[in-house]
Protein backbone atom coordinates (compact mmCIF):
# COMPACT_ATOMS: atom_id res chain seq x y z
CA UNK A 1 0.00 0.00 0.00
CA UNK A 2 1.23 3.40 -1.26
CA UNK A 3 2.45 5.28 1.99
CA UNK A 4 0.88 8.82 1.90
CA UNK A 5 3.04 12.24 2.73
CA UNK A 6 2.67 14.03 5.84
CA UNK A 7 3.97 17.12 3.88
CA UNK A 8 1.38 17.26 0.88
CA UNK A 9 -1.18 15.98 2.85
CA UNK A 10 -0.88 19.06 4.75
CA UNK A 11 -0.38 21.51 1.63
CA UNK A 12 -3.39 20.19 -0.51
CA UNK A 13 -5.96 19.50 2.17
CA UNK A 14 -5.34 21.68 5.61
CA UNK A 15 -2.91 24.92 3.90
CA UNK A 16 -5.30 25.71 1.62
CA UNK A 17 -8.63 24.84 3.74
CA UNK A 18 -7.20 27.19 6.53
CA UNK A 19 -6.58 30.03 4.03
CA UNK A 20 -10.37 29.79 2.75
CA UNK A 21 -11.65 29.70 6.36
CA UNK A 22 -9.66 33.02 7.50
CA UNK A 23 -10.89 34.95 4.29
CA UNK A 24 -14.00 34.92 6.85
CA UNK A 25 -12.72 37.49 8.79
CA UNK A 26 -12.30 40.33 6.09
CA UNK A 27 -15.43 40.25 5.84
CA UNK A 28 -18.49 41.92 8.00
CA UNK A 29 -18.67 41.94 10.81
CA UNK A 30 -15.49 42.28 11.42
CA UNK A 31 -13.75 43.89 7.79
CA UNK A 32 -9.91 43.56 8.42
CA UNK A 33 -10.11 43.90 4.14
CA UNK A 34 -6.66 43.06 3.99
CA UNK A 35 -6.73 38.92 5.00
CA UNK A 36 -8.73 38.28 2.05
CA UNK A 37 -6.03 39.49 -0.29
CA UNK A 38 -3.14 37.90 1.78
CA UNK A 39 -4.58 34.60 1.95
CA UNK A 40 -5.52 34.43 -1.42
CA UNK A 41 -1.88 35.79 -2.30
CA UNK A 42 -0.67 32.51 -0.03
CA UNK A 43 -3.00 30.29 -1.92
CA UNK A 44 -2.10 31.58 -5.26
CA UNK A 45 1.83 30.82 -4.13
CA UNK A 46 0.81 27.15 -3.26
CA UNK A 47 -0.41 26.77 -7.00
CA UNK A 48 2.98 27.01 -8.72
CA UNK A 49 4.26 24.70 -10.57
CA UNK A 50 0.97 22.10 -9.92
CA UNK A 51 -0.66 20.57 -12.81
CA UNK A 52 -4.86 21.44 -13.68
CA UNK A 53 -6.00 18.31 -11.43
CA UNK A 54 -3.53 19.09 -8.72
CA UNK A 55 -4.54 23.14 -8.86
CA UNK A 56 -8.34 22.29 -9.26
CA UNK A 57 -8.22 20.31 -6.02
CA UNK A 58 -6.65 22.98 -3.85
CA UNK A 59 -9.23 25.62 -5.26
CA UNK A 60 -11.50 22.90 -3.98
CA UNK A 61 -10.29 22.52 -0.65
CA UNK A 62 -10.11 26.64 -0.35
CA UNK A 63 -13.42 27.26 -1.39
CA UNK A 64 -14.49 25.05 1.37
CA UNK A 65 -12.99 26.27 3.90
CA UNK A 66 -14.16 29.93 2.20
CA UNK A 67 -17.94 29.36 2.22
CA UNK A 68 -18.25 27.00 5.37
CA UNK A 69 -16.78 29.89 7.27
CA UNK A 70 -18.02 32.44 5.32
CA UNK A 71 -22.12 31.15 4.85
CA UNK A 72 -22.03 29.11 7.94
CA UNK A 73 -25.75 30.76 8.53
CA UNK A 74 -27.47 28.96 6.01
CA UNK A 75 -27.27 26.12 8.80
CA UNK A 76 -28.72 28.76 11.16
CA UNK A 77 -31.73 28.90 8.32
CA UNK A 78 -32.19 25.09 8.28
CA UNK A 79 -31.99 24.15 11.84
CA UNK A 80 -32.87 27.14 13.93
CA UNK A 81 -35.61 28.18 11.96
CA UNK A 82 -36.47 26.16 9.23
CA UNK A 83 -36.48 22.80 11.75
CA UNK A 84 -34.30 20.06 9.84
CA UNK A 85 -32.89 17.44 12.69
CA UNK A 86 -29.24 19.01 13.52
CA UNK A 87 -27.54 15.99 10.88
CA UNK A 88 -29.87 16.87 7.56
CA UNK A 89 -28.97 20.81 8.69
CA UNK A 90 -25.72 20.25 8.92
CA UNK A 91 -25.73 17.91 5.65
CA UNK A 92 -27.70 20.69 3.58
CA UNK A 93 -24.86 23.32 4.81
CA UNK A 94 -22.00 21.21 3.75
CA UNK A 95 -24.01 20.74 -0.04
CA UNK A 96 -24.59 24.65 -0.34
CA UNK A 97 -20.66 25.56 0.09
CA UNK A 98 -19.57 21.98 -1.53
CA UNK A 99 -21.31 23.95 -4.94
CA UNK A 100 -20.04 26.89 -4.36
CA UNK A 101 -16.75 25.48 -3.94
CA UNK A 102 -16.73 24.53 -7.51
CA UNK A 103 -16.02 28.07 -8.37
CA UNK A 104 -12.81 28.81 -6.83
CA UNK A 105 -11.64 25.03 -7.98
CA UNK A 106 -12.96 26.45 -11.55
CA UNK A 107 -10.24 29.40 -11.23
CA UNK A 108 -7.04 27.50 -9.50
CA UNK A 109 -7.66 24.68 -12.71
CA UNK A 110 -7.84 26.53 -15.01
CA UNK A 111 -5.15 29.19 -14.01
CA UNK A 112 -2.89 25.95 -13.81
CA UNK A 113 -3.44 24.84 -17.41
CA UNK A 114 -2.28 28.79 -18.52
CA UNK A 115 1.19 27.26 -17.72
CA UNK A 116 1.60 30.90 -16.06
CA UNK A 117 5.34 31.18 -16.18
CA UNK A 118 6.49 35.05 -16.04
CA UNK A 119 4.72 38.21 -13.55
CA UNK A 120 3.02 39.47 -16.45
CA UNK A 121 1.36 36.59 -17.35
CA UNK A 122 0.39 35.91 -13.83
CA UNK A 123 -0.86 39.27 -13.29
CA UNK A 124 -3.13 38.67 -16.44
CA UNK A 125 -3.94 35.70 -15.92
CA UNK A 126 -5.17 34.35 -12.50
CA UNK A 127 -7.26 37.46 -11.23
CA UNK A 128 -8.86 37.42 -14.45
CA UNK A 129 -10.07 33.50 -13.96
CA UNK A 130 -10.50 34.16 -10.32
CA UNK A 131 -13.49 37.19 -10.86
CA UNK A 132 -14.70 35.61 -14.12
CA UNK A 133 -15.55 32.72 -11.95
CA UNK A 134 -17.40 34.98 -9.11
CA UNK A 135 -19.07 36.62 -11.81
CA UNK A 136 -20.09 33.06 -13.12
CA UNK A 137 -21.31 32.17 -9.67
CA UNK A 138 -23.82 35.48 -9.46
CA UNK A 139 -25.89 33.88 -12.10
CA UNK A 140 -25.70 29.74 -12.21
CA UNK A 141 -28.37 28.38 -10.27
CA UNK A 142 -30.33 31.76 -10.00
CA UNK A 143 -26.73 33.40 -8.76
CA UNK A 144 -25.50 32.92 -5.43
CA UNK A 145 -22.73 35.50 -5.44
CA UNK A 146 -22.55 36.33 -1.43
CA UNK A 147 -19.01 36.68 -0.37
CA UNK A 148 -17.70 37.77 -3.23
CA UNK A 149 -14.00 38.89 -2.91
CA UNK A 150 -15.00 42.41 -3.63
CA UNK A 151 -17.56 43.23 -0.84
CA UNK A 152 -14.55 42.33 1.38
CA UNK A 153 -12.66 45.31 0.56
CA UNK A 154 -16.18 47.75 1.62
CA UNK A 155 -16.19 50.03 3.41
CA UNK A 156 -12.49 50.41 4.56
CA UNK A 157 -10.58 49.02 1.50
CA UNK A 158 -8.71 51.74 -0.92
CA UNK A 159 -10.12 49.46 -3.75
CA UNK A 160 -13.83 50.94 -3.34
CA UNK A 161 -12.93 53.55 -5.27
CA UNK A 162 -13.65 51.42 -8.41
CA UNK A 163 -16.72 49.78 -7.50
CA UNK A 164 -18.65 52.68 -9.23
CA UNK A 165 -16.72 52.41 -12.61
CA UNK A 166 -16.14 48.18 -12.38
CA UNK A 167 -19.06 47.02 -10.11
CA UNK A 168 -18.23 44.68 -7.45
CA UNK A 169 -16.62 42.06 -10.04
CA UNK A 170 -14.33 44.59 -11.17
CA UNK A 171 -13.38 45.28 -7.25
CA UNK A 172 -12.72 41.76 -6.76
CA UNK A 173 -10.85 40.98 -9.92
CA UNK A 174 -8.68 44.27 -8.67
CA UNK A 175 -8.51 42.52 -5.30
CA UNK A 176 -7.14 39.11 -7.07
CA UNK A 177 -4.28 41.30 -8.81
CA UNK A 178 -3.43 42.64 -5.67
CA UNK A 179 -2.93 39.12 -4.00
CA UNK A 180 -1.06 37.97 -7.19
CA UNK A 181 1.19 40.67 -7.18
CA UNK A 182 1.81 40.49 -3.08
CA UNK A 183 2.02 36.77 -4.01
CA UNK A 184 5.13 37.20 -6.81
CA UNK A 185 6.90 39.21 -4.48
CA UNK A 186 8.98 41.12 -7.55
CA UNK A 187 9.42 45.05 -7.32
CA UNK A 188 7.45 45.88 -10.34
CA UNK A 189 4.31 43.59 -9.23
CA UNK A 190 4.20 45.39 -5.86
CA UNK A 191 4.49 48.98 -7.22
CA UNK A 192 1.47 48.22 -9.73
CA UNK A 193 -0.24 46.99 -6.37
CA UNK A 194 0.75 50.29 -4.48
CA UNK A 195 -0.24 52.05 -7.41
CA UNK A 196 -3.40 50.52 -8.21
CA UNK A 197 -4.74 50.82 -4.14
CA UNK A 198 -3.39 54.99 -4.49
CA UNK A 199 -5.53 55.44 -7.40
CA UNK A 200 -8.41 53.59 -5.52
CA UNK A 201 -8.14 56.22 -2.97
CA UNK A 202 -8.04 58.72 -5.26
CA UNK A 203 -11.52 57.63 -7.10
CA UNK A 204 -12.99 57.57 -3.72
CA UNK A 205 -12.86 61.88 -3.73
CA UNK A 206 -15.20 62.20 -7.26
CA UNK A 207 -18.80 62.79 -6.94
CA UNK A 208 -20.17 60.77 -9.51
CA UNK A 209 -23.79 61.74 -9.21
CA UNK A 210 -25.24 65.04 -7.65
CA UNK A 211 -28.07 65.91 -4.77
CA UNK A 212 -31.61 66.32 -6.48
CA UNK A 213 -33.54 68.61 -4.29
CA UNK A 214 -34.31 68.98 -0.61
CA UNK A 215 -33.50 66.16 2.18
CA UNK A 216 -36.63 64.01 2.88
CA UNK A 217 -37.43 62.69 6.26
CA UNK A 218 -37.96 59.22 6.45
CA UNK A 219 -38.69 55.89 9.25
CA UNK A 220 -37.90 52.86 8.97
CA UNK A 221 -39.73 50.47 11.36
CA UNK A 222 -38.34 47.43 12.89
CA UNK A 223 -40.17 45.07 14.79
CA UNK A 224 -38.07 42.01 15.49
CA UNK A 225 -41.00 39.74 15.46
CA UNK A 226 -39.59 36.19 15.36
CA UNK A 227 -39.66 34.26 12.46
CA UNK A 228 -41.05 30.95 13.80
CA UNK A 229 -43.89 33.38 15.25
CA UNK A 230 -44.32 35.74 12.35
CA UNK A 231 -47.29 33.31 10.60
CA UNK A 232 -48.87 31.77 13.65
CA UNK A 233 -52.33 32.96 13.41
CA UNK A 234 -52.72 33.57 17.30
CA UNK A 235 -49.92 36.29 16.50
CA UNK A 236 -51.92 38.24 13.62
CA UNK A 237 -53.40 40.66 15.80
CA UNK A 238 -49.99 41.68 17.94
CA UNK A 239 -48.08 41.90 14.98
CA UNK A 240 -50.15 44.28 13.16
CA UNK A 241 -50.65 46.22 16.67
CA UNK A 242 -46.84 46.23 16.66
CA UNK A 243 -46.38 47.87 13.22
CA UNK A 244 -49.35 50.27 13.52
CA UNK A 245 -48.23 52.37 16.73
CA UNK A 246 -44.44 52.56 15.08
CA UNK A 247 -46.20 53.89 11.81
CA UNK A 248 -48.68 56.05 13.91
CA UNK A 249 -45.65 57.04 15.84
CA UNK A 250 -43.89 58.45 12.53
CA UNK A 251 -43.52 62.05 11.73
CA UNK A 252 -41.73 61.74 8.33
CA UNK A 253 -42.57 62.26 4.93
CA UNK A 254 -41.68 58.53 3.98
CA UNK A 255 -42.03 55.37 6.83
CA UNK A 256 -41.15 52.36 5.25
CA UNK A 257 -42.05 48.97 7.10
CA UNK A 258 -39.79 45.82 6.60
CA UNK A 259 -40.25 42.51 4.27
CA UNK A 260 -43.80 40.61 4.78
CA UNK A 261 -44.25 42.54 7.99
CA UNK A 262 -47.82 42.11 7.57
CA UNK A 263 -48.04 38.45 7.49
CA UNK A 264 -51.15 37.53 6.03
CA UNK A 265 -52.69 38.71 2.13
CA UNK A 266 -53.25 41.93 0.82
CA UNK A 267 -56.94 41.65 0.54
CA UNK A 268 -57.05 39.86 4.06
CA UNK A 269 -55.29 42.94 5.56
CA UNK A 270 -58.52 44.63 7.20
CA UNK A 271 -59.58 47.89 5.43
CA UNK A 272 -59.82 50.08 8.33
CA UNK A 273 -56.33 49.46 9.63
CA UNK A 274 -54.63 50.42 5.84
CA UNK A 275 -56.77 53.05 5.89
CA UNK A 276 -56.09 54.89 9.36
CA UNK A 277 -52.20 54.18 8.23
CA UNK A 278 -53.11 55.85 4.99
CA UNK A 279 -54.57 58.70 6.84
CA UNK A 280 -51.48 59.28 8.79
CA UNK A 281 -49.31 59.09 6.16
CA UNK A 282 -50.81 61.87 4.36
CA UNK A 283 -51.00 64.13 7.35
CA UNK A 284 -47.14 64.22 7.14
CA UNK A 285 -47.42 65.09 3.43
CA UNK A 286 -45.89 61.80 2.46
CA UNK A 287 -46.03 57.89 1.81
CA UNK A 288 -46.13 55.12 3.47
CA UNK A 289 -44.42 51.71 2.36
CA UNK A 290 -45.57 48.06 3.44
CA UNK A 291 -44.30 44.19 2.91
CA UNK A 292 -47.33 42.17 2.37
CA UNK A 293 -48.05 39.17 -0.14
CA UNK A 294 -49.48 39.83 -2.75
CA UNK A 295 -52.63 37.69 -4.66
CA UNK A 296 -53.73 38.24 -8.51
CA UNK A 297 -56.86 36.73 -10.12
CA UNK A 298 -55.19 33.94 -11.31
CA UNK A 299 -54.16 32.38 -7.57
CA UNK A 300 -50.46 33.08 -8.44
CA UNK A 301 -49.18 35.09 -5.28
CA UNK A 302 -45.96 37.46 -4.71
CA UNK A 303 -43.48 38.62 -2.50
CA UNK A 304 -44.77 42.46 -3.01
CA UNK A 305 -43.86 45.37 -1.77
CA UNK A 306 -47.36 48.33 -1.46
CA UNK A 307 -47.61 52.23 -1.11
CA UNK A 308 -50.30 53.94 0.57
CA UNK A 309 -50.75 58.10 1.54
CA UNK A 310 -50.86 61.01 -0.16
CA UNK A 311 -49.24 59.85 -4.08
CA UNK A 312 -50.99 57.12 -6.06
CA UNK A 313 -51.41 53.14 -5.00
CA UNK A 314 -48.26 51.63 -6.14
CA UNK A 315 -47.03 48.21 -6.19
CA UNK A 316 -43.42 46.73 -6.45
CA UNK A 317 -43.46 42.91 -6.96
CA UNK A 318 -40.08 40.78 -5.88
CA UNK A 319 -38.19 39.66 -9.52
CA UNK A 320 -35.62 37.43 -8.05
CA UNK A 321 -36.84 34.69 -5.92
CA UNK A 322 -34.63 33.00 -3.50
CA UNK A 323 -34.89 29.09 -4.30
CA UNK A 324 -35.82 27.04 -1.51
CA UNK A 325 -37.16 30.33 0.25
CA UNK A 326 -39.88 31.33 -1.75
CA UNK A 327 -39.44 29.00 -4.61
CA UNK A 328 -39.14 25.16 -5.01
CA UNK A 329 -36.05 23.81 -7.60
CA UNK A 330 -37.38 20.81 -9.37
CA UNK A 331 -37.16 18.03 -7.01
CA UNK A 332 -36.87 19.26 -4.11
CA UNK A 333 -40.45 19.86 -2.67
CA UNK A 334 -39.64 17.08 0.34
CA UNK A 335 -36.51 19.56 1.75
CA UNK A 336 -38.97 22.47 1.80
CA UNK A 337 -41.51 20.33 3.14
CA UNK A 338 -39.65 19.58 5.87
CA UNK A 339 -38.15 23.31 6.27
CA UNK A 340 -41.90 24.23 6.92
CA UNK A 341 -41.30 27.65 5.05
CA UNK A 342 -44.90 29.20 4.70
CA UNK A 343 -45.40 30.57 1.10
CA UNK A 344 -42.78 28.60 -0.12
CA UNK A 345 -44.10 28.88 -3.67
CA UNK A 346 -43.78 32.57 -4.93
CA UNK A 347 -44.61 33.70 -8.62
CA UNK A 348 -42.10 36.22 -10.31
CA UNK A 349 -42.85 40.10 -10.67
CA UNK A 350 -42.45 41.61 -14.21
CA UNK A 351 -38.67 42.67 -14.55
CA UNK A 352 -37.84 46.54 -15.38
CA UNK A 353 -40.66 47.67 -13.00
CA UNK A 354 -40.55 51.43 -12.96
CA UNK A 355 -39.70 53.32 -9.54
CA UNK A 356 -42.13 54.20 -7.43
CA UNK A 357 -43.47 57.83 -6.93
CA UNK A 358 -43.84 58.46 -2.89
CA UNK A 359 -42.46 61.27 -1.12
CA UNK A 360 -41.58 63.64 -3.92
CA UNK A 361 -39.30 60.97 -4.65
CA UNK A 362 -38.43 57.88 -7.60
CA UNK A 363 -37.73 55.11 -5.04
CA UNK A 364 -36.61 51.96 -6.52
CA UNK A 365 -37.59 48.81 -4.83
CA UNK A 366 -35.82 45.58 -4.24
CA UNK A 367 -36.54 43.09 -1.78
CA UNK A 368 -34.20 40.47 0.51
CA UNK A 369 -31.01 39.10 -1.62
CA UNK A 370 -32.35 40.73 -4.68
CA UNK A 371 -29.51 43.44 -3.95
CA UNK A 372 -26.94 40.92 -4.08
CA UNK A 373 -27.43 41.32 -8.28
CA UNK A 374 -25.98 44.64 -8.58
CA UNK A 375 -26.56 44.83 -11.94
CA UNK A 376 -30.18 44.22 -11.90
CA UNK A 377 -31.16 47.10 -10.15
CA UNK A 378 -29.55 49.69 -12.30
CA UNK A 379 -32.80 49.31 -15.03
CA UNK A 380 -34.39 51.51 -12.47
CA UNK A 381 -31.46 54.15 -13.17
CA UNK A 382 -30.78 57.27 -13.41
CA UNK A 383 -34.48 57.48 -12.99
CA UNK A 384 -34.88 56.38 -9.50
CA UNK A 385 -32.94 59.21 -6.55
CA UNK A 386 -33.42 56.89 -4.01
CA UNK A 387 -32.93 52.85 -3.38
CA UNK A 388 -34.91 51.12 -0.69
CA UNK A 389 -34.54 47.68 0.13
CA UNK A 390 -36.96 45.60 2.81
CA UNK A 391 -35.36 42.02 4.05
CA UNK A 392 -36.57 39.55 6.79
CA UNK A 393 -33.03 38.70 7.91
CA UNK A 394 -34.13 36.87 11.27
CA UNK A 395 -34.22 34.01 8.66
CA UNK A 396 -30.03 34.20 9.62
CA UNK A 397 -31.10 34.55 13.75
CA UNK A 398 -27.37 36.20 15.26
CA UNK A 399 -25.07 34.82 12.34
CA UNK A 400 -23.03 36.61 10.21
CA UNK A 401 -25.49 36.98 7.68
CA UNK A 402 -27.35 40.40 8.66
CA UNK A 403 -24.06 42.13 8.62
CA UNK A 404 -22.78 40.50 5.47
CA UNK A 405 -26.54 41.98 4.09
CA UNK A 406 -25.52 45.51 5.22
CA UNK A 407 -21.80 45.41 3.51
CA UNK A 408 -23.72 44.07 0.26
CA UNK A 409 -25.88 47.21 0.69
CA UNK A 410 -23.17 49.07 1.04
CA UNK A 411 -21.15 48.12 -2.50
CA UNK A 412 -24.55 48.59 -4.13
CA UNK A 413 -24.80 52.13 -2.77
CA UNK A 414 -21.47 52.99 -4.37
CA UNK A 415 -21.86 51.67 -7.46
CA UNK A 416 -25.21 53.02 -7.59
CA UNK A 417 -24.20 56.97 -6.29
CA UNK A 418 -27.43 56.65 -4.63
CA UNK A 419 -28.41 56.95 -0.94
CA UNK A 420 -29.68 53.52 0.35
CA UNK A 421 -32.62 52.87 3.01
CA UNK A 422 -32.09 49.15 3.99
CA UNK A 423 -35.52 48.30 6.56
CA UNK A 424 -34.88 44.93 8.04
CA UNK A 425 -37.78 42.59 10.63
CA UNK A 426 -35.09 42.40 12.93
CA UNK A 427 -31.70 43.81 11.72
CA UNK A 428 -29.67 45.39 10.51
CA UNK A 429 -31.93 48.37 9.74
CA UNK A 430 -29.74 51.43 8.39
CA UNK A 431 -29.34 54.11 5.79
CA UNK A 432 -26.53 54.70 3.82
CA UNK A 433 -25.06 57.36 1.77
CA UNK A 434 -24.25 57.70 -1.48
CA UNK A 435 -20.57 56.45 -0.62
CA UNK A 436 -22.19 53.23 1.16
CA UNK A 437 -21.11 54.83 4.84
CA UNK A 438 -23.45 53.98 7.14
CA UNK A 439 -25.41 57.21 8.23
CA UNK A 440 -27.51 55.89 11.08
CA UNK A 441 -28.77 52.12 12.34
CA UNK A 442 -30.57 50.52 14.36
CA UNK A 443 -29.25 47.38 16.68
CA UNK A 444 -30.67 44.10 15.80
CA UNK A 445 -32.58 42.22 17.79
CA UNK A 446 -34.75 45.31 18.65
CA UNK A 447 -38.29 46.83 18.42
CA UNK A 448 -37.66 50.36 16.99
CA UNK A 449 -37.73 52.93 14.74
CA UNK A 450 -34.74 54.70 12.58
CA UNK A 451 -35.59 58.39 12.14
CA UNK A 452 -33.33 59.81 9.46
CA UNK A 453 -32.88 62.18 6.76
CA UNK A 454 -32.06 61.70 3.23
CA UNK A 455 -30.95 62.72 -0.12
CA UNK A 456 -31.98 61.95 -3.41
CA UNK A 457 -29.40 62.08 -6.06
CA UNK A 458 -29.68 62.16 -10.19
CA UNK A 459 -27.00 61.29 -12.42
CA UNK A 460 -25.38 58.10 -13.30
CA UNK A 461 -22.09 56.10 -12.07
CA UNK A 462 -20.07 55.02 -14.92
CA UNK A 463 -21.21 51.20 -13.88
CA UNK A 464 -24.92 52.12 -14.14
CA UNK A 465 -23.99 53.03 -17.66
CA UNK A 466 -22.25 50.02 -18.25
CA UNK A 467 -22.74 47.70 -15.88
CA UNK A 468 -20.72 44.11 -15.86
CA UNK A 469 -19.56 44.86 -19.56
CA UNK A 470 -16.56 46.99 -18.68
CA UNK A 471 -15.10 44.53 -16.18
CA UNK A 472 -16.28 41.31 -18.42
CA UNK A 473 -14.40 43.50 -21.58
CA UNK A 474 -11.23 43.98 -19.30
CA UNK A 475 -11.09 40.17 -18.09
CA UNK A 476 -11.72 38.96 -21.84
CA UNK A 477 -8.68 41.33 -22.66
CA UNK A 478 -6.59 39.83 -20.36
CA UNK A 479 -6.79 36.81 -21.02
CA UNK A 480 -6.49 37.02 -24.70
CA UNK A 481 -3.21 39.03 -23.66
CA UNK A 482 -2.29 36.02 -20.80
CA UNK A 483 -2.95 33.31 -24.09
CA UNK A 484 -1.38 35.10 -26.31
CA UNK A 485 1.63 35.26 -24.36
CA UNK A 486 1.62 31.25 -23.97
CA UNK A 487 1.91 30.48 -27.13
CA UNK A 488 4.83 33.16 -27.80
CA UNK A 489 6.25 31.25 -24.97
CA UNK A 490 5.51 28.02 -26.35
CA UNK A 491 6.43 28.00 -30.31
Amino acid sequence: MKKTDPRRFVLTWIVPALLGGVTVFGFAPFYLFPIPIVALALFYRSLTGLGPGEAFRRGYVFGLGWFLAGVSWVYVSMHDVGELSLPLAGLVTVLFASVLAFFPALAGGLSAQLRVSGNLRALLGFPALWALAEWLRGWVLTGLPWQSLGYSQVPYGPLVGFAPILGVYGVTWLAALSAVGIGRWRPWPLALVVALWAAGLGLQTLEWTQPAGEPVSVSLLQGNVQQDLKFRPERLAATLELYGQQAMASQSRLTVLPETALPLFREDVPPDYLQRLADHARAQGGDLLYGVPDRDADGRYYNSVMSIGVSAAQTYRKVHLVPFGEFVPLGFRWLVDAMKVPLSDFSRGRPNQPPLDVAGQRLAMNVCYEDVFGEELIDALPAATLMANVSNDAWFGDSFAPWQHLQIAQMRALETGRWWLKDNNTGITAVLDHKGRVVASLQPFTAGTLDSQVQGMTGATPFVRWGNRAFLALAALSLLVAAGLGRRETA
